[in-house]
């Protein structure tokens, strides 16, 4: 079986290290002074080379040779751990050995001396996921430890860690990697491999694995066992499912020139032949974000892209103020994290981009400066200006089909929105719908708190969600009060003596005495029994 490319090009000594040039001037310095902690905290984003390093270390500090640069990878030492079957060096994974069994066995077990090496070294990968009680049994020995024992602890969440172990350990902060420093070695690596591959498509993996090298690493491994020949940009594309640039940078331009229409057909094109809403959504997220540094930058901008997209980057953030680009990244940032728990990604995709159509509009109709006349022009008499009546717009027709509809469905809806939010939809059950309007549909609720409660942000989008599902096209939610009705008596009320139900009851309860009385027998119930 054939190794995979992260683990057989794993970096073996300090100089290999890609990106944390900071962590190795630190350590080196410190080997090569004696001044080794007992105990390190290495914190940073998956794939940066945490665990790695910690190897590095554990290598350097049991190093046979007598260079100053270590490790050397070629003493008895080295080589055990290169082979993992250094007996000093222990491994454990905090997500699966997170209680505080696991860490009492690691102190019984931390006096006894070394097999083979100068130092035991303890690496605890992931250790925020162990639980208080385990944080608080391995103080003491952090604190304390032999001197023959060395902890690193690898984490990617540092503030989930207790504050009592934080002060115990150096901490060292592993940085993402740079794109460049990506590429230039995936570049070397390929070569090596002999993986043909488009300088292009480097860059594209590069930038898909947000700073993380094994991830890097991991989707070159992936395009290899395609079988292509050569590796270009348009089968790494295809593979991870991404949109193009060309494609995101049509969707913002249909945006920023209000294209409505055009912008939500464009969008079902991209969707039906295969576009995923959510990687579509971060792509834009991502492409938004250039534009916006690109205003607040301009030349200064660091942007890895050729220079006809940042042109034309340029050009779209000359359309907008800063301050609505900054809008416009906020609702989509929010509406990717109400995809995942969202009845329809594309519907809420639908709907951020309408929101984005009134977002984009009207700062443009604010920032249009109003023309005055000239002062020498001479002003008519009020009674000589006569303006232009434009003639009103016809009047939107209440959908009254749509509205029996929505009435017939209440209770569907109300069923379906119970399995996404119950409290919502028991705020449902004390309102009811008043109008199909276009693209709105007013809901009346009897009591003001219940429509206050209603209208917050998730529980109107769930809404609005399930009401535009019901009724097939993007729906926006308008609630306000009305007063509940009475319930009328459809025939006036009768006097009980006169009241035909209780003239029957009366009847049945005579029968039943009569009965009871002649089932006892005697004169006294003949008498009475008329």
């Amino acid at each position: 079986m054939s190794q995979v490319l992260y683990r057989k090009w794993r970096s073996r000594n300090f100089d290999e290290l890609i990106g944390q040039d900071h962590v190795v001037r630190t350590l080196k310095n410190a080997i090569k002074s004696g001044k080794i902690a007992h105990a390190y905290l290495f914190a940073g984003p998956r794939g940066t080379g945490k665990t790695t390093t910690a190897r590095i270390l554990a290598k350097a500090v049991n190093c046979l040779s007598t260079d100053q640069d270590k490790p050397c990878n070629r003493c008895e030492i080295c080589t055990a751990i290169n082979e993992g079957r250094c007996l000093d060096l222990i491994e454990i994974d905090a997500a699966s050995n997170r209680g505080i069994d696991e860490i009492r066995d690691l102190r019984e077990k931390v006096g006894f001396m070394p097999t083979q090496a100068r130092y035991k070294v303890y690496v605890i990968d992931e250790v925020h996921m162990l639980t208080p009680e385990a944080f608080n049994a391995l103080l003491k020995t952090l604190e304390e430890p032999p001197p023959h024992v060395i902890f690193v602890l690898a984490t990617t969440a540092p503030d989930r860690i207790p504050p009592t172990v934080l002060s115990r350990c150096q901490r060292f902060d592993f940085r993402r990697i740079p794109a460049k420093d990506i590429v230039e070695r995936l570049s070397y690596i390929a070569s090596q491999e002999g993986i043909s591959v488009e300088p292009e498509a480097l860059s594209f993996i590069a930038h898909q694995a947000m700073g993380s090298m094994r991830d890097a690493l991991s989707l070159l491994d992936q395009l290899r066992a395609f079988g292509e020949e050569k590796i270009t940009l348009e089968l790494a594309r295809a593979i991870t499912g991404a949109i193009s640039q060309e494609t995101i940078a049509e969707l913002v331009g249909l945006l920023v020139r209000g294209q409505t229409a055009e912008l939500i057909a464009y969008l079902d094109e991209l969707i039906e032949r295969g576009a995923e809403p959510k990687q579509l959504l971060q792509e834009l997220i991502n492409y938004l974000r250039n534009i916006l540094l690109i205003k607040v930058s301009g030349d200064k901008a660091s942007l890895d892209l050729p220079q006809e997209a940042i042109e034309r980057m340029k050009d779209y953030s000359a359309l907008l103020p800063t301050g609505q680009w900054i809008k416009i990244i906020r609702l989509l940032s929010r509406t990717a994290l109400e995809m995942r728990g969202g009845l329809s990604p594309q519907l809420a995709l639908e709907m951020a981009f309408l929101e984005i159509m009134e977002a984009a509009s009207a700062p443009q109709a604010q920032e249009t400066p109003q023309q005055s006349p000239p002062k020498e022009a001479p002003q008519p008499p009020k009674e000589a200006i006569q303006p232009a009546q434009e003639a009103p717009p016809a009047p939107q027709q209440p959908k009254a089909e749509e509205l029996a509809l929505l009435r017939a469905q209440w209770a569907n809806l109300l069923a379906a929105i119970r399995s996404v939010d119950k409290a919502l939809e028991a705020l449902l059950r004390d309102c009811e719908p008043v109008s199909v309007l276009e693209n709105t549909v007013t809901l009346g609720f009897y009591y003001p708190l219940h429509r206050e409660k209603a209208e917050e942000d998730k529980r109107r989008r769930t809404l609005e969600e399930a009401l535009s599902k019901l009724l097939g096209r993007p729906i926006r939610v308008k609630c306000v009060v009305i007063p509940k009705k009475k319930a009328q008596p459809t025939t006036p009320k009768l006097p009980p003596a006169e009241d035909p139900v209780v003239k029957v009851a009366v009847e049945k309860l005579g029968a039943r005495i009569v009965g009871i009385r002649q089932e006892k027998g005697g004169e006294h119930v003949q008498k009475e029994s008329p």
